[in-house]
C-alpha cells in the first residue's frame, strides 16, 4: 500500500540578521542513521578539546558500525572509515587516564579521575573492541576503579569535577550517577548478580519506591532497569514517563523543569534518548510498542542538526544510540519512496529512494530564502528529509544565563596587538560577564573567541591564560581560541585578558564575536563582538 504525506515548510528569516549569510537546502536520505553517518567527524559545530569532547569522535562509530553490520549493510569503505576514528579517538583518550586507571576531563593535570567520565570510557571501550584493539586491562582497571567507590547503601561516590549538572537527581547527586554507573557495568556483559551491581540496584530501588520528581533521573532509572531485567520496576518508570510525555503533532518527548522556552535543550534530548533505550532493549510492553517509539523518533529526528548530531556531547552519543537500536528493529529493504520538493517561487525537485541508494546522501540547494516549500513523499519505505536554513546573527541585545562584554585597547604603540577581556558581572570601569540563570552553578563553561583576521594569538598571553586558576585548557584553531572552564557560580565574576597580534595588516577589517556558553546546556549563550583600535 502507497503511503503520500505531505508537509508545508516556511523559511523565514529573524527580524535581526546578516545579510548575504542565509542559505538553504534540502536532503533527503533512506535511512534513520545516514546523516550521521555522512558526518562522523563533524557531527558538532564545537570543539574537541577534553577528555569527554574526543569520546563523541569514538563511541557513535561503535552504533553506526553495529547498525551496519546487523543490517547487512557495511560496506569496507565504511568500515576502514569508522575504525580510523575508532582508532585515533582511543589513542587520544589514553592521553586523559590516571595511573589509578581512572578518566577525568583534562587527564593528570586534574586532582582525580571523574566517576562519570571513567564510566563512559569503560562502557566505549568495551563496545569498540570487536572492531579495534583496545587493551582489556584499561577496562577492568576503569571497572575496579569504579567498585571502589561504592558507599555501604550501594550508591556509587561522585569523584572529580562533575561538569554535567544534568546527572545531579532531584532524590540526591548520587542516584543518576549510580544509574549510569550500573547501566555501564550491564552493558558490558549483561551479569546483573555482580555484587558491585546488585548492590546499586539496591541503591536505585531505594530511590525508584520514592518520589522522584527529575525526569532526567526516571528516565535514565528506566534504561538501568531495563537493562537488570526488572521488568516490574521498568513498567511502573515507564508507565510515570508517559504520565509526563510531551505530544505534539505525532511526536512525543520529555521536557525538563526550567528549560529555555526558544532553542534545543540538551538534557531533554538525552532524556528522551533514554526513554528510547529503555523501551528496546527489553521485552515489549503493552502499549509502549514500535509505534509508541515511533512519536519519541520523530522528535528526535526534528531536533537533529544538519550533521546528524545534536547540541552536545552526551545527548549526541545517547541520542544516536537509540536511533541506531531503533533503526535495525524497524530495518527493511523493501520498498521505495520518491520525495517531492516544490515551492511558490517554482522548484520542483523529485528524490528517489530505493534499496540501491537508501545510504546516499542527495542535497539540494534552496534560493527563495524567504520562502514557501511543500515537501511531499508517497512510497512504501523510511525516508528523512530535512530543510535546512543558515543565517548569522548580530550578538542580541538581552541574554538567558550569561552576560558577556569586550572592552579593546592599543597594546603597542604600533597598533600592533589588541586586548580583549572578558568578564563575569558588573565591575567598576568594565561591562560585564555574569551567570545569571536559575542555577546555582553552571556545567563546563567554553568561551569561544574568533580572531580577527589578520591576527594571531600572542604566545606569552597563551602562556598567561593556562596559569589562571580557573582555566582547564586553552586551544588555538582554525582562527578561533577556546578557553575551557571548571564552571561558574551564580553571581560570580572573572576577567580574562587575551592579547593578539596582528600578523599581517587586513583592510577595512570587521569585526568578530565572542560568544560564552554552557557546554552541556548549549542553550544558555551570549554573544557579543569586538573590533580592533584602529577601526574606533
Amino acid at each position: 500500500m502507497l503511503i503520500l504525506l505531505s508537509k508545508n515548510i516556511s523559511l523565514e528569516l529573524p527580524e535581526k540578521f546578516v545579510a548575504g549569510s542565509e542559505r538553504a537546502s534540502v536532503s533527503v536520505v533512506g535511512d534513520l542513521m545516514g546523516r550521521a553517518m555522512k558526518n562522523l567527524d563533524k557531527l558538532l559545530a564545537m570543539p574537541y578539546g577534553c577528555g569527554e569532547q574526543n569520546m563523541l569522535l569514538f563511541a557513535p562509530n561503535i552504533f553506526i558500525l553495529d547498525y551496519l553490520k546487523s543490517t547487512g549493510q557495511l560496506k569496507e569503505s565504511t568500515r576502514k572509515m569508522a575504525v580510523g576514528y575508532l582508532e585515533s579517538g582511543y589513542q587520544r583518550e589514553l592521553n586523559y587516564k590516571h595511573d589509578n586507571g581512572s578518566y577525568s576531563a583534562f587527564g593528570m593535570s586534574d586532582p582525580s579521575g571523574n566517576t562519570w567520565l571513567t564510566t563512559f570510557v569503560m562502557k566505549s571501550f568495551n563496545a569498540a573492541k570487536q572492531y579495534i584493539f583496545v587493551d582489556q586491562k584499561y577496562i577492568q582497571d576503569a571497572r575496579t576503579w569504579l567498585s571502589g567507590l561504592q558507599k555501604l547503601d550501594g550508591c556509587i561516590q561522585s569523584v572529580g569535577k562533575l561538569f554535567h549538572n544534568g546527572m545531579k537527581g532531584g532524590v540526591s547527586d548520587d542516584v543518576s550517577l549510580t544509574a549510569y554507573v550500573a547501566a555501564a557495568m550491564l552493558e558490558l556483559d549483561g551479569n546483573a548478580t555482580n555484587p558491585v551491581v546488585q548492590n546499586c540496584l539496591k541503591c536505585l530501588r531505594t530511590a525508584a519506591s520514592s518520589k522522584i520528581t527529575n525526569l532526567y533521573t526516571v528516565a535514565l532509572l528506566s534504561y538501568t532497569f531495563t537493562l537488570a531485567g526488572d521488568q516490574d520496576v521498568r513498567s511502573k518508570l515507564i508507565t510515570l514517563l508517559d504520565q509526563k510525555s510531551i505530544n505534539e503533532g505525532g511526536t512525543r518527548h520529555w521536557k525538563r523543569d526550567d528549560a529555555p522556552e526558544t532553542g534545543l535543550d540538551s538534557v531533554e534530548v538525552e532524556m528522551t534518548s533514554y526513554v528510547l533505550l529503555a523501551l528496546l532493549s527489553g521485552p515489549s510492553l503493552p502499549g509502549f510498542g514500535l509505534d509508541y517509539a515511533a512519536g519519541i523518533v520523530r522528535w528526535l529526528a526534528q531536533q537533529q542538526n544538519p550533521f546528524g548530531g545534536f547540541s552536545s556531547t552526551q545527548d549526541t552519543v545517547v541520542a544516536l544510540q537509540a536511533l541506531a537500536k531503533y533503526a535495525t528493529a524497524t530495518f527493511s529493504l523493501e520498498g521505495s519512496t520518491t520525495v517531492t520538493v516544490t515551492s511558490v517561487g517554482g522548484l520542483n525537485k523529485r528524490f528517489t529512494v530505493n534499496k540501491d541508494n537508501r545510504l546516499l546522501y542527495q542535497e539540494e540547494k534552496l534560493n527563495e530564502i524567504p520562502g514557501e516549500y511543500t515537501i511531499e513523499a508517497e512510497g512504501q519505505s523510511c525516508v528523512l528529509a530535512q530543510i535546512s536554513l543558515f543565517y548569522n546573527i548580530p550578538p542580541p541585545s538581552d541574554f538567558s544565563a550569561f552576560q558577556i562584554s569586550t572592552n579593546t585597547s592599543v597594546y603597542q604603540k604600533h597598533n600592533a596587538s589588541l586586548d580583549v577581556l572578558v568578564l563575569f558581572e558588573s565591575s567598576a570601569g568594565f561591562d560585564s560577564h555574569r551567570f545569571q540563570g536559575r542555577r546555582e552553578e553552571t556545567n563546563m563553561v567554553v568561551i569561544n573567541i574568533k580572531l580577527l583576521s589578520g591576527y594571531i594569538l600572542q604566545d606569552n598571553s597563551l602562556k598567561m591564560l593556562k596559569e589562571n586558576r580557573l582555566v582547564k585548557r586553552v586551544d588555538v584553531e582554525e582562527g578561533f581560541i577556546n578557553i575551557y572552564l571548571d564552571g561558574l557560580k551564580k553571581g560570580q565574576k572573572e576577567t580574562f585578558d587575551v592579547i593578539l597580534e596582528e600578523d599581517q595588516q587586513v583592510g577595512n577589517l570587521k569585526p568578530a564575536v565572542v560568544k560564552v556558553y554552557d557546554y552541556y546546556q548549549t542553550s544558555d549563550e551570549a554573544v557579543t563582538d569586538y573590533t580592533s583600535p584602529c577601526n574606533k
